[in-house]
């Protein structure tokens, strides 16, 4: 097995997307190509089909190599849960919360998953493409990195760097990272890029010139920003606060501090005449056509923070208005009369717009499905803590159908009463006649919903990520490593 890993000079390079247009480039080359990252830190999470938690980043990789996403691509998934540390999923199940400093105290024995995990694919692949984290020359943390270089000399991989030129001081990102890199890392380069380039490319013709007079990595070439050619976010951290343009209609998503699965709102990109806007705004609440309480790693904290900064109140005064407000997962259960903590017998009062109630117990809940609406199917899933019931069902609808992944019969999910709209189901907003119905209610005459299903559309996007690759890239070093 040969394998290359995608390094970052930083974060939000761009490594999950290299990784992933890598992997369908070597697809197309004939490669038996798997995607693999060591560990993972994102609250937006995928379920596979046996039941395990990977980060959404792995599950689209797997996607771009014709794979089934398996726990074995991403084996430790850390979960941020707030100030007091994050979830640790080993090998898709959930543990416990940790502190930082008390998980880098038993930072060996992740990295004995890892490399069990790691010498399991040997025969199972003929390229691994790794993806790394951050930087790989966090000079705190290189001793106890296990995401980066030492996956690298475990498996005898090589490596490409990636560099975003949106930050600015790129030619610094490249260079500075090249020279705290340790000397017998240096030789395993197969080159560097630089990433998101927007505008005239002539601009960069000189970049070769100052790279390759400091430093002897390869210059493999700049990639121009690729508007269109989009995957799921891998880091809830992307989902920026913007503002709607004046006088258009638009779908407001709260993005509360431990927001998660925001590749839920993606899906509205395909469709016109109407936005789709992170916001913490009071203003920008109280005037959206539809309003969506999204995923969330702590519900009970997120809860508490719409509440400690009154965003509750144009929440419910534009429910009361009529205005269509719609709970997915965690959002679901903020929108109901009480949530209750079992092991602390604790009630937490919600949003009342839903007559339900949640119970939080030690069980979780990971499951693919698939959903049907009005004639529609597509491939969603669900993960979270908590059983939900109804307390009063006059009024009270299912909103759509799941059945478990290929198997069993269909049954109700989610609720829906009048304008308010609760599920369980990531992915729900894939369907276009979901997203029309949400228009209707939500009163948008202007708005064209596209018939694109978001992911099953991802195969082009896929091909046309290879193809950009090796357009603007100069690949053949990474060729003669693999013998292609």
């Amino acid at each position: 097995m040969k394998a290359v890993s995608v390094l970052g000079t930083s974060s939000n390079a761009g490594k999950s997307w290299v990784s992933t247009a890598l992997c369908a480039w070597l697809r197309k080359q004939g490669v038996r190509v798997a995607p693999f990252k060591a560990q993972n830190m994102a609250n937006n999470a995928f379920a596979t089909l046996e039941g395990g938690e990977i980060g959404v980043a792995q599950a689209v990789q797997a996607e771009a190599c014709g794979l089934r996403p398996r726990v074995e691509m991403n084996p430790i998934l850390l979960k941020p849960n707030g100030p007091d540390g994050s979830q640790i999923v080993r090998l898709g199940k959930a543990g416990e919360t940790v502190r930082a400093r008390d998980y880098y105290d038993t930072i060996e024995e992740s990295w004995r998953i890892v490399r069990e995990t790691l010498d399991g694919w040997r025969s199972e692949c003929d390229v691994l493409v790794m993806e790394g984290a951050g930087s790989p020359v966090e000079l705190n943390l290189m001793d106890r990195d296990i995401v980066n270089l030492r996956p690298i000399e475990h498996v005898d991989g090589r490596w490409l760097l990636v560099s975003n030129i949106e930050y600015g001081g790129v030619f610094a990102q490249v260079v500075g990272t090249w020279s705290l890199l340790p000397e017998a890392m240096r030789g395993r380069g197969l080159g560097f890029l630089v990433n998101r380039f927007r505008g005239d490319l002539g601009l960069f013709d000189g970049a070769r010139r100052e790279f390759e007079g400091r430093l002897s990595l390869p210059y493999l070439g700049v990639m121009p920003f690729g508007e269109r050619l989009r995957i799921d976010d891998e880091d809830s951290l992307n989902a920026e606060e913007s503002y709607p343009s004046s006088g258009s209609a638009y779908i407001a998503w709260v993005k509360y501090p431990q927001v998660s699965n925001t590749p839920d709102q993606q899906a509205w990109d395909y469709d016109e005449g109407v936005e789709s806007v992170w916001t913490r705004s009071a203003k920008v609440l109280s005037g959206a056509a539809a309003i969506v309480l999204p995923g969330s790693k702590n519900t009970l904290s997120d809860l508490a923070w719409l509440k400690r900064t009154g965003l509750n109140e144009p929440i419910l005064a534009a429910a009361a208005r009529g205005v269509p407000v719609v709970g997915i997962c965690g959002g679901k259960q903020m929108l109901g009369e009480r949530l209750f903590e079992l092991d602390s017998g604790s009630q937490n009062e919600g949003l009342g717009l839903l007559p339900i109630e949640t119970e939080y117990c030690s069980d979780k809940q990971v499951q693919r499905n698939e959903a049907r609406f009005e004639g529609e199917v597509w491939e969603c899933f669900e993960i979270h803590v908590g059983r939900t019931r109804v307390l009063e069902k006059e009024g009270m609808e299912a909103l759509l159908e799941t059945r478990s992944y290929g198997a069993g019969e269909y049954g109700e999910e989610g609720h829906r009463l009048g304008s308010i709209w609760g599920s369980y189901q990531h992915g729900l907003f894939d369907s276009p006649q979901m997203r029309r119905r949400l228009l209707e209610a939500a009163g948008v005459a202007g708005g064209r919903v596209s018939n694109r299903v978001w992911r099953a559309d991802r195969s082009g996007t896929y091909d046309a990520m290879a193809t950009h690759l090796e357009s603007y890239l100069d690949l053949d070093g990474v060729k003669r490593y693999l013998g292609l």
